[in-house]
């Protein structure tokens, strides 16, 4: 009779195990991580969707499994990632910036393994998005879409006789592109006009900065994989010049840009995290879920990099900014 007690006992627990994924596969989720380049807003961002998972119960080490791959900015690399992540079967991939994100797209394109993206500034022109925001397939995410307008009125603001803006960009990445191009469409009206050098490898960032600031008033940078990851090799040559360089977020300014109107990546990072949360959780498809845009940007100033080059930022912007430095930052 106890043996008999026993045995039901047990196979009540089992059953209580599958229903709640107890000792199951179902328990343990994959996610692959995809991150096109080294750099502090792309680190902000899959440390914030860890968080962002973490909150809504995706906890690393218990219930989920993470593996992390990093490009080093090589879009045949992000391609041969996706293409193992494809053959591991893992459950979801979040990829972190466009070659990424295009890439993961690509490979998943024939599979239900669902892609959410963070860092993707044109989501649209990178062939994820449909123009009214809803996914190309099991595809969603979150933009970094830049405030170009915003950042153009503090640039005035700092620079009231400026009148060419320079902009170094890769010309094999499609956020980038149209960023230059909106830039272009609204630059008129504050009176400027737009100087830009495309590069296609790292190697090329050096020559195109030191041409360039013999062009131009001042340099604004876009969240550009590769010249971001030389971001230093920018401001060196700025820098000899007193030419200031305007970044996009917060990880640019702290590394030696004077000022950007620039978005949290930390938290763009957990936004996508929770919309990844949903998925896994069954609550939606990343085919059913539009792509998402972070709040308004913020204002980040950096007074030693002003001072390296005898800058005067206006006085408000000790208060206004959302975030000041009195040092530069380079990690």
């Amino acid at each position: 009779m106890k043996k008999k007690v026993l045995a039901v006992l047990l196979s009540a627990a089992m059953i209580a195990g599958v229903l709640t994924g107890c000792g199951s596969k179902g328990e343990e989720y994959t996610i692959g991580i995809s991150q096109f380049a080294v750099h502090g807003s792309l680190d902000n961002c899959r440390e914030g969707f860890l968080a962002g998972l973490e909150e809504e119960g995706f906890v690393e080490g218990e219930n989920l499994k993470i593996e992390y791959v990093n490009a080093q900015a090589d879009a045949g690399t992000a391609a041969l990632t996706a293409d193992n992540f494809v053959t591991k079967k893992v459950d979801l991939i979040c990829a972190i910036a466009t070659p990424s994100a295009m890439t993961a797209y690509n490979a998943t394109m024939n599979t239900d393994i669902p892609v959410i993206y963070t860092a993707v500034s044109d989501p649209v022109e990178a062939g994820l998005a449909n123009e009214d925001g809803s996914p190309v397939g099991n595809v969603t995410g979150t933009s970094d879409a830049l405030a170009i307008e915003a950042q153009l009125q503090m640039i005035r603001e700092v620079l009231p006789d400026a009148t060419k803006i320079g902009i170094i960009y890769t010309t094999s990445e499609a956020n980038s592109i149209s960023n230059v191009a909106a830039y272009k469409e609204l630059a008129g009206t504050y009176g400027f006009e737009i100087v830009d050098t495309g590069v296609t490898a790292m190697s090329e960032v050096a020559l195109a900065a030191a041409d360039i600031v013999g062009k131009v008033d001042c340099i604004t940078n876009l969240t550009d994989n590769t010249v971001v990851s030389a971001l230093q090799t920018v401001l060196d040559e700025a820098n000899k010049k007193n030419i200031p360089v305007f970044g996009s977020e917060v990880e640019q300014v702290k590394a030696g840009c004077v000022a950007s109107m620039g978005l949290e990546y930390y938290e763009l990072g957990k936004q996508t995290g929770k919309m990844a949360a949903k998925v896994l959780k069954g609550e939606a498809k990343a085919s059913e879920m539009n792509y998402e845009i972070i709040s308004e940007p913020s204002l980040y100033v950096n007074y030693a990099a002003a001072e390296k080059i005898s800058l005067s930022l206006p006085a408000a912007y000790a208060e206004d900014a959302y975030q000041t430095f009195d040092e530069i930052i380079v990690e």
